[in-house]
């Protein structure tokens, strides 16, 4: 294999939540400030993935006070806690850079229903709060020894 794929392949975060791009989410990252930690969520529409591998990341958009605000996170950054599904959007393509031209309801995507899609989105809901969990507990014993 390639030397840059080796290392790449030790810098994926584990644990990381499968979602996809129109997807409305809650992306919990954690924010330094001094000594302090907190963690702060933002919640908004999936606008595109990028790249792959280590370097991978992904656009979020939200409407704040009515101007809209796009923040671009890395996907395997040690500082997401979790990226929670809140509806599944229905689109039909990969990038959807033409959101920020509309206004008000216009500016929304299809939202997809039925039970297995449910059923799927609180299975990888349930699974990004474990691995969250895990990686508190770990982070805590870290910081008792």
């Amino acid at each position: 294999m390639d030397l840059i794929k080796t290392i790449e392949e030790t810098q994926k975060r584990p644990g990381a939540q499968e979602f996809n791009v129109g997807d409305t989410v809650k992306v919990f990252f954690k924010i330094v400030e001094g000594k302090t930690e907190r963690i702060q969520v933002y919640e908004g529409v999936v606008l595109c993935k990028k790249n792959e591998g280590a370097r991978k990341t992904f656009t979020v958009r939200k409407i704040s006070y009515g101007v809209g605000v796009e923040r671009v996170f890395p996907y395997n950054s040690p500082r997401i806690q979790k990226v929670e599904v809140v509806r599944p959007g229905k689109v039909r393509r990969s990038k959807l850079y033409y959101l920020r031209d509309k206004i008000g309801k216009a500016s929304k995507v299809k939202t997809l229903v039925g039970a297995k899609v449910t059923a799927a989105m609180e299975a990888r809901n349930a699974a990004a709060s474990a691995a969250a969990a895990q990686k508190e507990a770990a982070a805590e014993n870290n910081a008792a020894e």
